[in-house]
C-alpha cells in the first residue's frame, strides 16, 4: 500500500477510454487514484478496431437515430440516444484537440467508413486499431498530469458505503495479495464487460464483470444484463483464448460472406445480431464450425491502407487475404447490459458513478450499433467528470471501519461474484 494513499477525492476503477475521459476533464487539483487489474494498456478500448460514429450534420440526424435505434430493436432510451448523438461533434473535436489522429482525405477533410447498420458512412477511424489510438493518446495526457495516480494490477473488490452513499472501495493488490480500504469523495465504476466469464470472447480474459456483481451486492440497480451482444465475424481458431476480432468496417468495405460452397448467403451489412443468426444458421445447415470471409473485392489498396493489422494477424494465421478467404465464427464481444446510470452516469447509489461497458444509460437497447461504443463512454465518462467537480471541493472524504476478513479468500469471492451475474442474467432472460 505504500504507493497508494488512504483518501482521494475520486476513485477511478478502470483506465480504459471512460476511466481516462473522466480523469482528464476533473480539476488539475483533485487528488484522483486510478485502478487496473491489469496492465494499463490491457484494456478492451486498445482493442476497438472499426472506429468512432460522428453526427454528419443536421442532415444526418434522423438516420443516425433511427440506425441505433433499429439496431437496438427499439429499447433504446431515445433521451440518452439523441445526447450522444447530439454531443458527438464536440466529443471528436475534443479528441482531435487532444492529439487523435483520425484517417483524412488528400484534401485535409475526416475520410468515413460505413459498418452493419448504418445507412450511411459516419465512422471516422485510425487504419483499423482506433480505439488504440484514442485511449493511447488519451493515457498519455493522463500521465502527465500530476494529479493523478494509475496503479497496475490492482483490483477493486468491493465498494464502501457509510448511510447509503458511497465513500469509496476495498483495493486488492494482485501480485503481494495485500488488501486495503481506499476512501474517497466518488467512486466511478469503468471496468469494462463480462467477456472473461465466457469461453470465445474478443474480450481480455480478465474482465469478468467484477463491477456489476459488486453493485449488486449493495443493492445499486442493474439492467438487463442478459443483453450481450456476439460479434459475427472473429477469426476462427483452435487455439484456447482471446478470439481475434474481423471489423465490421471489412465488411462495410465491400468483404462478403461465403459458404463451404463458396456463396454468398447474407446481407453483411445488417445489424450485428442478425448476421450472426443467419452465418449460426449457416453452419447448422452446413455441417461447419465456421464460415469464409472474403476480403479480396475490398481491394488490396483499402486493405493495406485500412487494414493493416488484419492483414498481418491473418498472414501470422496462414491466410493471405489478398488472394484467400478467411475463416470467421461468431463470438461474444460486447455487454449492452450494466449498472443503470442517468445521463449524467450516476448510478442508484450516492457518489457512485459509472460509465462505459459497466454501465446501462439506454443508448444501446438490445442490440449495440457498430462505433457507438467508444463514443458513448467517452461522453458519458465526461459527464460524470463534470457533475462531480460541481462540489468536489466542498464535499468530505468520510472514512468508515471496515473488516477485511470476507476478501481473505479471493477464489470463493470471484466465484460468487461470477454466480451473482450469471444468475441474474438467467432470472432477466425469464423474464424477457
Amino acid at each position: 500500500m505504500s504507493e497508494i494513499q488512504q483518501n482521494y477525492d475520486v476513485l477511478i476503477a478502470g483506465t480504459g477510454v471512460a476511466g481516462l475521459m473522466c480523469a482528464l476533464n476533473l480539476p488539475r487539483d483533485a487528488r484522483i487514484l486510478m485502478l487496473t487489474k491489469a496492465a494499463v494498456d490491457e484494456s478492451d478500448s486498445f482493442l476497438a478496431q472499426g472506429g468512432i460514429c460522428m453526427l454528419r450534420g443536421e442532415e444526418d440526424y434522423k438516420s443516425y437515430f433511427e440506425d441505433t435505434m433499429r439496431a437496438g430493436h427499439y429499447e433504446n432510451n431515445e433521451a440518452a440516444v439523441r445526447q450522444m448523438i447530439l454531443a458527438s461533434p464536440d466529443m471528436i473535436r475534443e479528441l482531435v484537440a487532444d492529439g487523435v489522429d483520425f484517417a483524412r482525405d488528400e484534401q485535409g477533410n475526416f475520410r468515413f467508413t460505413r459498418e452493419g447498420g448504418h445507412s450511411r458512412p459516419r465512422i471516422l477511424f485510425h487504419d483499423d486499431v482506433t480505439g488504440k489510438e484514442i485511449t493511447g493518446k488519451l493515457l498519455r495526457l493522463v500521465r502527465t498530469l500530476s494529479n493523478v495516480k494509475i496503479v497496475e494490477y490492482a483490483e477493486l473488490v468491493d465498494i464502501l458505503e457509510s448511510d447509503g452513499e458511497c465513500v469509496g472501495g476495498v483495493v486488492r493488490m494482485l501480485q503481494s495479495g495485500e488488501i486495503f480500504p481506499v476512501f474517497a469523495k466518488y467512486t466511478l465504476l469503468a471496468t469494462g464487460g463480462v467477456g472473461g466469464l465466457y469461453e470465445h470472447s474478443t474480450n481480455f480474459r480478465h474482465l469478468t464483470g467484477d463491477a456489476l456483481a459488486i453493485a449488486m451486492k449493495h443493492g445499486v440497480a442493474v439492467e438487463h444484463l442478459n443483453y450481450v451482444q456476439i460479434h459475427p465475424t472473429t477469426f476462427y481458431s483452435e487455439k484456447h483464448g482471446r478470439r481475434f476480432l474481423i471489423s465490421e468496417s471489412v465488411r462495410g468495405e465491400g468483404a462478403v460472406l461465403l459458404d463451404k460452397e463458396g456463396k454468398r448467403f447474407c446481407n453483411e451489412l445488417l445489424p450485428r445480431d442478425v448476421v450472426t443468426g443467419e452465418i449460426r444458421a449457416r453452419m447448422r445447415k452446413d455441417g461447419t464450425k465456421h464460415v469464409w470471409l472474403d476480403m479480396r473485392p475490398v481491394g488490396e489498396k483499402t486493405i493495406l491502407e485500412h487494414f493493416p493489422t488484419i492483414y498481418a494477424r491473418c498472414l501470422k494465421e496462414g491466410y493471405d487475404v489478398l488472394k484467400t478467404p478467411i475463416p470467421v465464427v461468431p463470438a461474444q464481444h460486447y455487454f449492452m447490459g450494466g449498472i443503470m446510470v442517468d445521463a449524467d452516469a450516476r448510478t442508484s447509489m450516492p457518489r457512485l458513478f459509472a460509465a462505459g461497458e459497466t454501465a446501462c444509460n439506454g443508448v444501446h437497447g438490445k442490440n449495440r450499433l457498430a462505433s457507438n461504443s467508444l463514443l458513448e463512454s467517452l461522453i458519458w465518462a465526461k459527464r460524470a467528470a463534470l457533475r462531480m467537480s460541481e462540489n468536489l471541493k466542498d464535499e468530505p472524504v468520510k472514512e468508515v471501519q471496515t473488516d477485511l476478513s470476507e476478501y481473505k479468500d479471493y477464489d470463493l469471492l470471484k466465484k460468487q461474484y461470477a454466480e451473482s451475474i450469471r444468475e441474474e442474467a438467467e432470472r432477466e432472460e425469464c423474464l424477457d
